[in-house]
């Protein structure tokens, strides 16, 4: 939702700018100043996703498509097909959007043998582009095949919008370029997969002392040398909600096989479960550990470990957090 010229994030995704962008026009921000009425949350599209699945047309990536919104609140659909680890952006953009529109975006996919691209929505936005139009900053597509990018509208009456996929990083990207060796992450916060967060929190009912979080982090990278866990590490910690742990002067790293001994018991089949969901087949992944206890007076003792883990090959970090305090 947004009143007037408030510029702010919505749901779990955060506006972020993205260096290294490749593909697609760029768009130019002019000094008008735009005036809306409040309105309110565009949902996702019922499931099954329907018919207009059928009449998807194709978006390219580095392209854009020009549509129109009918006469009626709705959706419509966009097929994106890409190579495994594509990094695109995704905007229903100022050029070529009639004025006041309101729209969401909502991603799909890839879509399987039977034809569906799922229930689950991989990113999402309400209103992070120009006005009250979306923008996803960052899509990582781990898996090759057909997406489905959803534009959904609610004031609709004729109006016109440009749905523009951009390239950012990974496979879409032509001719990448070494990174350099100070190159920092700028991290994109996506959900994590729903059947992880089952599984930590069926975990999280065990022991009213011990409990875990996940969250999942993406950074575009159009080089190509990969990025460190140091460096994913240094933009966890540069995060104000980990500051505790920078006091640990000895953070430990080492591959992911050694971190299922290191969860508490309650928690170890995450394990397994983040390596299928995130990683590539024999893709070296490694994690860094930080460990810090501190007093809560006449609540105890607290421990908490952080434990960063990096996905070099599929632009993902994920942030394991597991606490247990004196009860």
């Amino acid at each position: 939702m947004r009143r007037t010229t408030v510029r702010s994030a919505v749901l779990w995704l955060s506006a972020v700018g993205l260096l290294g962008a490749c593909g697609g026009v760029t768009e130019q921000q002019g000094e008008d100043v735009l005036t809306t009425e409040a309105q309110g949350l565009i949902a996702a599209p019922p499931t099954p996703l329907g018919s207009f699945t059928t009449y998807a047309s194709p978006l390219a990536v580095g392209g854009a498509v020009q549509s129109s919104t009918g006469l009626t609140p709705g959706y419509e659909g966009f097929k994106l097909t890409v190579a495994a680890h594509t990094q695109v952006q995704l905007e229903v953009t100022h050029l070529g959007s009639s004025m006041y529109l309101d729209t969401g975006l909502f991603v799909y996919g890839p879509k399987d043998a039977s034809g569906s691209y799922g229930n689950q929505v991989l990113f999402q936005d309400d209103d992070s582009g120009y006005g009250e139009l979306s923008k996803v900053s960052l899509a990582t597509l781990d898996k090759a095949g057909e997406y489905l990018v959803v534009v959904g509208w609610n004031n609709a009456a004729g109006k016109q919008y440009r749905l523009q996929a951009s390239c950012v990083g990974g496979a879409c990207v032509p001719n990448p370029q070494p990174a350099s060796a100070s190159q920092g992450l700028t991290l994109v916060e996506a959900p994590v997969d729903a059947g992880l967060q089952a599984t930590l929190a069926n975990a999280n009912t065990y022991r009213e002392d011990m409990f875990s979080y996940l969250r999942k982090f993406d950074f575009a990278w159009p080089y190509s040398t990969p990025s460190t866990v140091d460096a994913a590490a240094a933009a966890v910690l540069a995060r104000n909600e980990y500051a505790g742990y920078r006091t640990d002067s000895a953070p430990q790293t080492f591959a992911y096989a050694n971190l299922q001994a290191r969860m508490y018991w309650q928690f170890q089949p995450l394990h397994p479960a983040l390596l299928a969901t995130y990683a590539d087949s024999g893709e070296p992944v490694q994690v860094k550990s930080y460990y810090r206890f501190f007093q809560t007076g006449p609540n105890g003792d607290n421990w908490r470990t952080l434990n960063v883990i990096f996905f070099p090959r599929s632009f993902h970090v994920i942030v394991y957090e597991q606490t247990a305090h004196e009860i």
